[in-house]
């Protein structure tokens, strides 16, 4: 695949720590500097998958533009991570930001440090309700199916709340609580 600059990038963003919209806003302004941000979902919120002994988590999803290939994504990603203060913790555990690429482009990736599609997105009704917002007839590479589609296909959907729409991470104000 060649990589120009209108390959498309959609990445998950989610925090259970702090101000956790602050948090995804100034992880999507760290992005900004390095990728085109083209859309941004609204907040939702969920309860924590996993490791459950932990707060709330907002979750959002970016669609943005770059000619970078999908490792200097992965690599921005982390440094976002790192810039919000996200220190290794427990496996799905508490986290200030916490950024993975969910899609790049038509490509699949499978490689020890990075595997795109995200191996985990389609059965993550909070992954894909953000995902279906911004880009309904986006197709997984792999399955064919679109984020819609994909949605309308999990079961466990109850546990993902809209909190804010799709201008929280450009406007001042506080984020869901509760």
């Amino acid at each position: 695949m060649t990589l120009t600059p209108d390959v498309f990038v959609y990445l998950g963003l989610g925090s259970n720590l702090g101000d956790r919209r602050e948090n995804l806003r100034r992880g999507l302004e760290f992005l900004a500097q390095r990728l085109t941000i083209t859309a941004v979902s609204s907040l939702y919120e969920t309860e924590p998958v996993g490791y459950v002994d932990q707060p709330a988590f907002l979750n959002a999803v970016c669609q943005a533009m770059t000619a970078a290939p999908p490792q200097q994504v992965f690599a921005w990603a982390k440094e976002a991570e790192s810039a919000l203060g996200r220190t290794p913790t427990v496996r799905f555990g508490p986290r200030t930001l916490d950024v993975d690429i969910l899609l790049y482009s038509d490509m699949v990736c499978d490689t020890p440090e990075l595997v795109v599609p995200h191996p985990r997105m389609v059965a993550r009704a909070f992954v894909l309700a953000p995902l279906a917002e911004i880009a309904p007839a986006v197709k997984h590479p792999v399955s064919g199916k679109t984020a819609a589609a994909l949605l309308r296909a999990v079961s466990d959907q109850e546990g993902v709340r809209l909190c804010e729409d799709v201008h929280w991470w450009r406007e001042s104000g506080t984020s869901c609580r509760g």
